[in-house]
């Protein structure tokens, strides 16, 4: 474990109430969040079977996630500040995805739990309201510094698709809304999964002057195990999996105004089975499994445009926050000792303006 001698920025996190937001979970959550395993059966039940198996476990969406919770997490690490990325808030369409923000902003920040340094909202280029969208988040919010659109979508049908379409980065409305990000000082989160990443190639380079930041590497779904209908299911189609998408990060990294995050790697989509094990993968496990994924974005993005995320709580269901700021630190100190806290730190201040 390396001694981090500074406090970490956290550039993405998720906090979420079932109780009392526009969660999709919270009727279920009211009626039986005091009864665990049948909350779990229920929402097993009304959920489709690809989102079930994307996310792993339920019992990580169906509690709270609040600054409480996230300090707990922690450890004995100190962390500087948060920024919370939209969350897929229930209220998804329009003006009401604003809701989040102004949620976000009544939570319990501060100094007994963690200080909030910016907000990543949700808005879509497509929406003809998007420039008004974008104007009442940042009435909301004086922490609002972009949006995500997630943009995830899988030739295996029976991998969970995060958008309506399966190139929503190339969509000529989306295209045109996007114009707009420059001109307002905004940043863009792009999430896809690892088959999409020459779309976000193509996004970066039409819009060179804004700055985008490629959320979890791009998440190969399926490199670490079967997933989905077909997808990762022997060691050829896992090691083809790797190589296009070691070929594409190269490819995406060459465009300037694109970072990236180490965030996200133990979602269960990847194809990890630890939450089946009942179990959470140890330390080592975690550097054995993340080391070549960071060293390759090390070495494509170099050692200032990649940041340090957690994507707490989703990758909970897998191992333990102290466990990732563990072995990730560990992984970039074997790369370059003098970069910790570039990558831990300064990238992700620089890059959110915090």
């Amino acid at each position: 474990m390396q001694h981090l001698d500074f406090a970490l920025i956290d550039p993405h996190i998720h906090q979420w109430d079932p109780y009392n937001t526009p969660h999709a979970a919270a009727l279920a959550v009211k009626l039986l969040g005091k009864h665990p395993k049948l909350l779990d059966k229920m929402v097993r039940l009304v959920k489709p079977k690809d989102l079930i198996e994307t996310i792993g476990l339920t019992r990580h969406i169906t509690r709270p996630y609040l600054p409480q919770d996230y300090k707990r997490d922690t450890g004995p690490y100190t962390v500087e500040q948060v920024v919370h990325v939209e969350a897929s808030w229930h209220h998804s369409k329009g003006k009401g995805v604003v809701e989040e923000t102004q949620f976000i902003e009544s939570l319990a920040f501060g100094a007994d739990t963690v200080k909030l340094g910016g907000i990543v909202a949700t808005a879509d280029p497509r929406d003809h309201n998007f420039k008004k969208i974008l104007k009442l988040h940042h009435k909301a919010s004086p922490h609002f510094r972009g949006i995500r659109k997630m943009a995830s979508f899988h030739e295996d049908k029976q991998i969970h698709a995060w958008t309506d379409e399966p190139h929503l980065y190339r969509n000529k409305k989306f295209l045109k809304g996007f114009e707009v990000l420059s001109q307002y000082n905004l940043s863009f989160d792009a999430w896809v999964y690892s088959t999409q990443l020459e779309d976000v190639i193509y996004l970066a380079k039409q819009f060179p002057e804004t700055s985008i930041v490629l959320d979890h590497l791009g998440t190969p779904a399926g490199l670490f195990g079967p997933i989905g209908a077909n997808t990762g299911m022997t060691q050829t189609a896992r090691e083809n999996i790797f190589f296009r998408w070691k070929d594409d990060l190269a490819e995406l990294a060459s465009c300037p105004n694109v970072y990236t995050k180490m965030s996200g790697l133990f979602m269960p989509v990847l194809g990890h089975r630890f939450h089946k094990e009942d179990r959470l993968a140890s330390k080592q496990e975690v550097f054995d499994l993340a080391h070549p994924m960071i060293t390759h974005a090390l070495a494509c993005f170099g050692t200032y445009r990649v940041m340090f995320a957690s994507n707490f709580p989703m990758d909970s269901v897998s191992t333990s926050l102290v466990n990732i700021i563990d072995a990730f630190s560990d992984v970039v100190a074997a790369y370059d000792p003098d970069a910790l806290e570039r990558v831990f730190h300064h990238n992700a201040k620089q890059f959110y303006r915090l």
